[in-house]
């Protein structure tokens, strides 16, 4: 395989997923509280916080050349208005482990966490929360921006849109939101109490003010992210001019079967048209995709076809979405890295042949002169998967939750040939 000069090579983690003891943020609390709708807590996670020397340093070891990872909202600004010094100095030491090793960082900003206080406040359909969140951003750049060269402001901007979808395909509601009910947030918790209302009380606010970012679907929640990152992305350039800025978005490769064409450009256009005037005077966009899912001629999701590869996330197992995905975001004008692309799996040899296929498709995308800068495979660790717990497994490195020790994966030691091989090249 052949890529082109600067192409970068890189992983991915989040920060709640992999440090541990995220104990100031919303999902925190949510996963302790009785009846909860997460498999299990989080807890030490990966413990990334304190051995991420190690696991940068193994990166590069391997090969790789760029390291996304987050910084958490919540640990930088614990309570509203006061700045943790020992956080932001912790993340200085993230991102010159970085540096030291040849890495390059792509720092995300926000990934699916925020600040507990926050929530209280009303979350993501708060009216303040666009200039609170820039405030956060300001800080951090201006901190620690010389040593960023890439920031996402936000992590799937998008998915509420996505989760939404879900839910409506799988109730048969076709209409979204407006029929599509909360779902986790509406499971009972036990002793009749509604679970929203047992979080709300674990948050000290009220179940009307329990409004998460993956479950921010409405029109003002849609309008205040948008407002977010635009704020986000001026705070950026104000604090850092040097830094390039963007937003990441989950985009399945959605096809069509016969009568679901409508459907299917729908779904395309709510999940990343919408989102073009916000990405306007942006660096680049972030593309993050998994799968391929087929519409059908009632506005649902289908069935897999029969007898396909199912991922441990009950995705079919499709790295040809990749390509696909790759060629419709292309059309924003912006120069294109793939943030996210992975897959769930116990057996490796699935994740290297996934792996491999997907490149090629981007290798096609490269021969036809659009502009991908950078693949970045999800994830670095077996890690925290939200509301699934330590189940599904999409990590290069395997991590024995006991010892927190790390094992390479082949499919890691291939990636991390193929990008050594192009840096040879390069060279």
């Amino acid at each position: 395989m052949t890529f082109p000069d600067g192409f970068l090579w890189g992983s991915a983690t989040a920060a709640h997923q992999v440090e541990g003891n995220n104990i100031a943020s919303d999902f925190w609390v949510l996963e302790h509280v009785p009846g909860s709708r997460f498999a299990e807590p989080s807890g030490d996670a990966c413990d990334h916080y304190r051995l991420f020397r190690e696991d940068i340093a193994l990166l590069a070891e391997l090969g790789f050349t760029s390291y996304r990872f987050s910084i958490e909202w919540a640990r930088v600004e614990p309570e509203d208005g006061f700045i943790s010094r020992a956080a932001i100095e912790h993340y200085r030491d993230v991102l010159q482990a970085c540096h030291d090793h040849g890495i390059v960082p792509m720092v995300t900003l926000h990934h699916f966490t925020s600040p507990a206080w926050l929530t209280r406040l009303g979350g993501w359909e708060y009216a303040g929360t666009p200039e609170r969140f820039a405030a956060y951003c300001r800080t951090v750049m201006t901190e620690l921006g010389p040593l960023i060269p890439y920031a996402c402001t936000i992590n799937e901007a998008n998915i509420a849109m996505l989760t939404r979808r879900m839910i409506a395909d799988m109730t048969g509601t076709a209409g979204g939101a407006e029929q599509a009910p909360v779902g986790v947030a509406r499971d009972e918790a036990g002793g009749g109490r509604d679970w929203r209302e047992v979080g709300a009380e674990a948050l000290r606010t009220t179940p009307d003010n329990l409004n998460l970012f993956l479950f921010t679907w409405t029109e003002t929640g849609l309008e205040l992210i948008t407002r977010a990152h635009t704020e986000a992305r001026r705070a950026i350039r104000e604090a850092s001019p040097s830094t390039k800025v963007g937003i990441t978005l989950a985009l399945q490769d959605w096809q069509a079967a016969p009568g679901g064409e409508k459907a299917a450009d729908e779904r395309w256009a709510e999940a990343f048209e919408f989102f073009l005037p916000a990405m306007e005077g942006d660096d680049f966009l972030g593309v993050q995709n998994y799968s391929r899912v087929v519409i059908g001629a009632d506005g649902l999701a289908c069935a897999h076809p029969e007898g396909a590869e199912l991922t441990q996330m009950g995705y079919e197992f499709y790295p040809q979405a990749l390509e696909n995905v790759v060629r419709r975001a292309a059309t924003a004008g912006l120069p294109v890295y793939i943030t996210e692309n992975g897959i769930a799996t116990d057996d490796d040899e699935r994740r290297a042949a996934f792996v491999r296929s997907a490149l090629e498709g981007v290798e096609r995308c490269l021969a036809d002169g659009i502009d991908v800068r950078g693949y970045c495979y999800w994830s670095t660790l077996d890690n925290f998967e939200w509301l699934l717990g330590y189940g599904p497994t999409f990590g290069m490195i395997a991590v024995d939750r006991k010892t927190q020790k790390r094992t390479v994966k082949p499919s890691a030691r291939l990636l991390g040939d193929i990008a050594r091989r192009n840096a040879v090249a390069d060279a």
